[in-house]
Formats: C-alpha cells, structure tokens, sequence
C-alpha cells in the first residue's frame, strides 16, 4: 500500500493512493496512522498537486546514516578539507532538524548567502512502526512500517567550518524532499534491492542499488537501537551512494533553477526545483 498526505478543504489530510484516487483516512496525520488502524472516511480524485510531505510531525530529529555506501566513502577521500577518517566499522549516525521537510514537488529553498556548496544527496529512507531496543539484526525489518524517498541536501561549507559535524550543514529549512508516499514494507519486499537515482537537469548524477550498501538495513536498525528505543514515525534516512557533488572533478554543485529528480524503482519519483527564497 501507498500511505499519503494530501491537501484537500484546506487541511492536510492522510490517505491510501489507490490508481487513481485517495482513499481519506480518519485520522490527524500519517504518524497517527503508523500508531494504529485508521478507517476510509472518504475519497478524491488523485493529483500529484495535492501531495504534501508523508511526515511532518517527528517526536525527536529526523535520524540519518553517513558513509553508507563505500564508494561514496572512497570518492570524497582527500576532499574533506582535513577532516578525513578511516573506514567505520559500524554505522556512522547522525541527526537533522525536523525543519528541512519539503514536499515531493516543493521547491528547494536555496540561499547562497547561506551556502556556497549546496550538494544532492539521494536516500532511501524508512519510517520505524514498532517500538524496540536493542533489536536483532534478524528481527529488525519487522520494526519497519515502510519505506519512501528523501534527498538530504547538504551544504559542504557549513559542513566543514563546524568541526566537520554534519548538523548545521543539513538542517537549513525547506530543503530536504521528502515522499512521494510511505510504501508498506510488505509492498517493498527486500530493502537491499531497491535501485536509487538522482538525476540533476536530466543528467544522472547517482545511480545505484542498496545491495551496495556497506551496512544493510537490518543492521542500520540493529545498531541504531543499541541501548536506545526506536518508535513508531522515527524516519531514518540510510545513506547516499556515489556521485556527489562535492567529489565531482570539477566540483559541481546546485545552483539557482536546477530540478532534481530522486527516483527508485519501488518508491517512486522526487522532482524538485532549486528556488532563491
């Protein structure tokens, strides 16, 4: 199934995509759906312009995987402006302020007052859909409610000029696209065989399948939930492959009027503009 939110008499309302039309829950919002069954109160045509982000209510910071991908790791090797290290030999995590979420059709809000290396970065992202700690790699996918699409633009200056934590340079608000739906994960079968692009004016940037990553899923969950309670509507992105811009020669980074496309074959298709705001 495809859980969405839409815009219709002026609210925010979540739904099941059904071909052609939304079936409306009766419910607050997908976080609410996530917590417990929800009933159909009603249906609308479905347009790609009523979609909104899936999520927009988190109960702590958007959770984030780095350097999940190894040729992502050895590409930006010596580009780190002196802040390199070694292979990780667990999971690099890291956070991101709820703010960044942006709709599968919004705008990127870019300011380059802000940043003058804004960077793509195409993720799978997964929502949690049953409370656990400390979970077994083996029972891990059984915590996943479902799976979507997220791009984690960054700005690699703010990234460096903060002793190379990646907070600030990933959570400037209205950046991060977000959706176009939560796909079940029964729907999605195997996370490891998802192929994920990121094309920018048409040209494939990123291309890649989550077989490549250098920690699966399951392990990602496991190691997330050491010692610490994952719940139902945590969203956790789980890392970007190859192709960025910043290990590009030369570096190529967004700029004013680019559209971004972040696309997987299960999840669907991100399209968004970089707009000056």
């Amino acid at each position: 199934m495809r859980y969405v939110m839409v815009e219709y008499a002026g609210h925010e309302r979540p739904g099941v995509l059904e071909e052609d039309s939304v079936l409306l829950l009766d419910a607050t919002d997908l976080a609410e759906v996530i917590s417990g069954p929800a009933a159909v109160v009603g249906e609308i045509p479905y347009s790609e312009e009523i979609l909104r982000p899936p999520l927009r209510r988190f109960r702590r910071d958007i959770l984030c995987t780095g350097w999940n991908y190894w040729d992502h790791f050895e590409e930006s090797r010596g580009k780190r402006e002196g802040q390199d290290v070694d292979r990780p030999e667990h999971p690099t995590f890291f956070t991101k302020g709820p703010d960044v979420v942006i709709g599968p059709y919004d705008d990127i809000a870019w300011d380059p007052a802000i940043s003058a290396k804004w960077d793509y970065e195409a993720e799978v992202a997964l929502v949690i859909g049953k409370t656990g700690k400390n979970i077994a790699v083996d029972e891990a996918l059984d915590h996943v409610w479902g799976y979507l699409l997220a791009n984690d633009v960054s700005q690699r200056d703010l990234q460096r000029a903060h002793g190379g934590q990646w907070l600030k340079g990933k959570s400037i608000d209205d950046t991060m696209p977000l959706g176009p739906w939560i796909v079940t994960a029964d729907e999605v079968g195997d996370p490891q065989d998802i192929h994920l692009q990121c094309l920018v004016n048409g040209e494939v940037r990123q291309d890649a399948s989550t077989r490549q990553m250098a920690f699966d899923v399951a392990t990602l969950i496991s190691e997330l939930s050491f010692g610490m309670t994952l719940r139902p509507g945590d969203l956790l992105l789980t890392g970007t492959p190859a192709g960025i811009g910043n290990a590009r020669e030369p570096q190529v980074f967004l700029q004013e009027g680019d559209v971004i496309v972040t696309r997987a074959d299960k999840l669907g298709e991100l399209r968004n503009r970089v707009a000056r705001r």
